[in-house]
């Protein structure tokens, strides 16, 4: 049975603000998205925990990114964990929904299925990229993987690279409904103080290795609304940030009342993907054709499939490659 807030508000992003004190932020629920993105590969659960965290850090920041620009999230390590990558599409127009996609690269025989998932990426840095489009730069902003979670990863980067106060909180698993298979769900609550203006941050930070925290970017009357914000979000369960049975708006309310929270136009998210057999022989016109050869199967065919959504593609070897393009 599928109850009006489920309807309502799954595989949603909505953005929110606390009048009272300076903070904005946004609440996520990820039901059918969170469960394409695990279910495209039997992932390990060690590895199913850091894409599961990866991808709802991806909608929250993903949400403030603007119409058709991507914003991608990259975890690295030197660990059995070697790489969660994901990707945010912005809406193609006002109205649709964003779209994300997720996977993750991991050594099996390294992995140790019954440590904490976070101890598996090891020494490496946890990167957002923003693409704003064709003519446009790039953005990309890194920072060590640091702390205890992926979640503490985000924060550090936005204290350290944007200067701006950040908290999560995010919960997922697999969820058994009466009515309904076992399925994937998450959710969770990102907080941020808005900038001071004109405020500066001390150069050396009070964090891990010397990264920057809240206490080092905020004080007086900020740093007392940013402490009780983050002591009410404290008490948050995890039911409510993933259970059918409480809307994003009660949640909102019962944690935030008296810093008088206003919402804003939710965002809807859907699983999504931008591959397709264009972008493979774009790919492959960087190889010769004695690479191409390499390549091709008994069957004389080439074939590549998708990291992400795992779509097959088959193509013809002579069509391939640089030398498969005649010059007029």
């Amino acid at each position: 049975m599928t109850t009006g807030s489920q309807i309502a508000w799954d595989d949603t992003v909505l953005p929110f603000q606390l009048d009272a004190s300076g903070i904005r932020g946004r609440v996520v629920r990820l039901d059918g998205v969170l469960d394409q993105v695990l279910k495209q590969h039997a992932y390990p659960s060690v590895i199913e925990a850091l894409v599961a965290e990866t991808a709802l850090l991806t909608a929250l920041i993903g949400q403030a990114v603007k119409l058709r620009w991507k914003l991608s999230l990259q975890v690295r390590g030197k660990g059995p964990a070697r790489l969660i990558a994901t990707d945010y599409y912005g809406p193609t127009a006002d109205g649709e929904p964003a779209r994300i996609r997720a996977y993750a690269s991991y050594d099996p025989d390294r992995l140790d299925l019954k440590a904490d998932p976070f101890s598996q990426i090891g020494e490496g840095y946890f990167a957002v990229m923003i693409d704003q489009g064709e003519g446009m730069v790039p953005y990309q902003g890194f920072t060590p993987i640091a702390g205890k979670s992926l979640s503490d990863c985000a924060q550090t980067y936005f204290a350290q690279s944007e200067q701006i106060p950040t908290r999560f909180q995010l919960a997922y698993g697999e969820s058994a409904e009466p009515g309904r298979p076992l399925h994937w769900r998450g959710g969770g609550i990102m907080l941020q103080h808005m900038p001071a203006v004109g405020g500066v941050a001390a150069e050396q930070g009070s964090g891990e290795g010397g990264l920057l925290t809240h206490a080092d970017i905020l004080g007086g009357a900020d740093s007392d609304n940013w402490n009780r914000a983050n002591i009410l979000l404290d008490t948050v369960e995890e039911l409510e940030m993933i259970g059918p049975s409480v809307p994003p708006t009660d949640l909102l309310v019962r944690l935030f009342h008296e810093e008088g929270p206003r919402v804003f136009d939710a965002q809807p998210v859907r699983f999504g993907c931008s591959c397709s057999e264009d972008k493979v022989r774009s790919t492959m016109s960087i190889y010769s054709q004695k690479d191409i050869a390499k390549m091709t199967t008994e069957a004389g065919i080439v074939t590549a499939d998708c990291q992400f959504c795992g779509a097959h593609y088959e193509m013809d070897p002579k069509t391939l490659g640089f030398e498969a393009v005649k010059p007029e």
